[in-house]
């Protein structure tokens, strides 16, 4: 997880001093290195793109699972009574 929002930002850094030094400052350097790096991203990372999303669907499921077995568990007691 964080090494993913460390090489975005890698990405977006590098992305920033090339075009530093091509020569753009202020607003036209932030804007077009923000839009090169989203390009490079999308294509250079996408292999620890998909293992974050794994991550994520992984801690959700399970999330899912145990409220499922909870609310069992109280429909379980519920009907004890």
């Amino acid at each position: 997880m964080i090494r993913y929002t460390v090489l975005r930002l890698l990405v977006f850094v590098v992305a920033l001093l090339i075009l530093f030094a091509v020569g753009l400052r202020g607003w036209g350097l932030l804007i077009p290195a923000a839009l090169v790096s989203l390009v490079v991203s999308f294509f250079a990372l996408r292999g620890p793109r998909e293992q974050f999303a794994e991550q994520i669907q992984h801690k959700v499921s399970e999330r899912q699972e145990r409220a499922a077995a909870y609310r069992s568990a109280e429909d379980d007691d519920t009907d004890d009574e």
